[in-house]
């Protein structure tokens, strides 16, 4: 029985993300936390070979992408449907600018997806589904029986858990938040998806966690 493996993963922590900042489409660099983040999943990637590597063309999941796939000599491919939701006139922006201004809007965001209407020219859950979707199913045809690695984002990659874990948008938020490089699998076989791991961050050296939060 033919198998395909997709392992997924977030990028590592940014800049923004410590500042609470939304990125959305917009980009900051990796943090040196980011990037040991990274480094601690190419660890644990090592005993893999993929066949392809894909990352959203942000940059910072593009650098997670390269540090990520370590010894694994494949080009990755950036592809624009990978990024995360476009949050409009959210991105630079701090979450608790967001929160006062625009407090249904943001609650909806992530709790009620079914619901949320981006301010100014972002998108909806559904337009980030009919974009990514379509890109993931292209990268199981191509790579049918394969291993590939796939870096995201966090909502975008909550999108991709959901939809093929049979989740209707309206329960996407009741799945666990995704961390920065952690790991998901999903197996394909017969055309058939199973969520094998979800979110997992086992990888990470929890000392190193403590040290960088001050804990």
């Amino acid at each position: 029985m033919t198998e395909t493996i997709l392992y997924l993963t977030r990028h590592g922590q940014t800049e923004w993300n410590v500042e609470k900042r939304m990125q959305g489409h917009k980009d900051s660099p990796l943090t040196s936390l980011g990037v040991l983040q990274a480094e601690w999943l190419q660890q644990r990637l090592k005993p893999i070979h993929f066949d392809a590597v894909y990352s959203s063309s942000s940059l910072r999941a593009l650098r997670t992408a390269k540090i990520a796939a370590g010894s694994n000599h494949v080009t990755i491919k950036p592809i624009d449907e990978l990024k995360e939701i476009n949050m409009g006139l959210w991105e630079g922006q701090r979450i608790d600018f967001i929160q006062k201004h625009y407090a249904q809007e943001y609650f909806d965001f992530f709790n009620q997806p079914h619901l949320y209407k981006p301010t100014g020219s972002g998108e909806t859950y559904t337009e980030l589904i009919n974009r990514v979707i379509p890109a993931i199913d292209s990268i199981l045809s191509e790579h049918k029986g394969q291993k590939v690695l796939i870096v995201t984002h966090r909502l975008t990659l909550k999108t991709i858990m959901g939809h093929y874990g049979n989740k209707e948008l309206n329960e996407l938020s009741t799945l666990p938040d995704i961390e920065s490089t952690s790991l998901s699998r999903i197996s394909v076989k017969e055309n058939v998806p199973s969520i094998e791991m979800y979110g997992d961050t086992s990888h990470y050296q929890m000392a190193e966690v403590r040290a960088w939060s001050g804990k």
